[in-house]
């Protein structure tokens, strides 16, 4: 079998991967992924990104943001990517987040199909309404629909 080149072309990256030329660019900005540059001022990527994508591209479809992905690749030593035992550290930490996040979605769920199921959408039996705006204190957005963890009303 030949020998696997140690760097890629954006493109080799964009094949292997699945990613998108622009999305490689964009989490280059942001810091996600590493790139050298060519004498030719062309992208060359380690293989070993495409591990790296592979683990940002499972941390989104679980819903975490791009900045909490950063955050918790750059808790790794500098250019290695995530090993097995780095997963399960990083997937420890998440798990809180992630069953918060699920809670509050299961709760907008029933409030919304009760609400959406009498048929008149009233605001006397409305979980979500904020009458006099007494709810400003709380801050912006809808805060009963925050996750618990997050100081909202369950």
């Amino acid at each position: 079998m030949p020998k696997l080149p140690d760097m890629l072309t954006i493109g080799d990256v964009a094949r292997r991967s699945g990613v998108p030329h622009t999305a490689l660019r964009f989490y280059e900005e942001r810091g996600l992924i590493a790139s050298e540059r060519t004498v030719g001022n062309q992208r060359k990527y380690a293989r070993a990104v495409l591990r790296r994508l592979a683990f940002i591209r499972t941390a989104q479809r679980v819903g975490l943001s791009l900045e909490e992905i950063r955050d918790a690749l750059s808790t790794l030593p500098e250019g290695r990517t995530p090993t097995k035992a780095d997963w399960s550290r990083l997937s420890n930490v998440w798990r809180r987040e992630l069953d918060a996040r699920i809670d509050a979605m299961q709760r907008l769920r029933d409030r919304l199909t009760a609400c959406i199921g009498c048929g008149c959408l009233s605001l006397k039996s409305c979980h979500l309404m904020n009458k006099d705006d007494v709810l400003a204190a709380m801050g912006p957005g809808a805060p009963r629909l925050r996750a618990s963890t997050e100081g909202g009303i369950v």
